[in-house]
């Protein structure tokens, strides 16, 4: 991984700023994410609700479409941010959709608006998973 990764505040910052940027009308939950790709480059995403809610785009989503359109295809780390007390974990189709882009072993950082609040990897949070290495002939 590229040695000019942003220090863990600035990541926190980038990802606090992408969940303020949330549009959240119909649940008024803010989520963002920051991923850092594998040479380094950092993309933010946020939650995007629609009147049609499963229309609706995760922050994970969001940040994951951010890094393909800037050229990357490798997830080294994730932050996930979210206010309340409760760890805001990536839902079930956002960690198949990290999974995608990330080996079993990419950090994932639940995040409140000031730190990190536990961080897991991916292979805890979607064990015994189906990825693209399945599906190598």
């Amino acid at each position: 991984m590229n040695s000019n990764k942003p220090e863990t505040a600035e990541l926190l910052k980038r990802a606090r700023q992408a969940m303020e940027k949330a549009y959240a009308p119909y649940s008024n939950f803010q989520v963002g994410a920051v991923i850092v790709s594998e040479n380094g480059t950092v993309y933010e995403g946020c939650n995007v609700e629609n009147a049609a809610y499963p229309q609706g785009c995760c922050a994970e989503a969001s940040a994951i479409s951010a890094m393909i359109m800037g050229g990357d295809r490798q997830i080294s780390e994730i932050y996930v941010m979210g206010h309340g007390d409760a760890l805001v974990t990536p839902c079930g189709g956002c960690r198949q959709r990290i999974r995608e882009f990330a080996a079993p072993d990419v950090r994932i950082h639940v995040c409140g608006p000031d730190s990190i609040r536990k961080s897991y990897d991916l292979e805890t949070l979607l064990p015994d998973s189906f990825g693209p290495d399945n599906l190598d002939k």
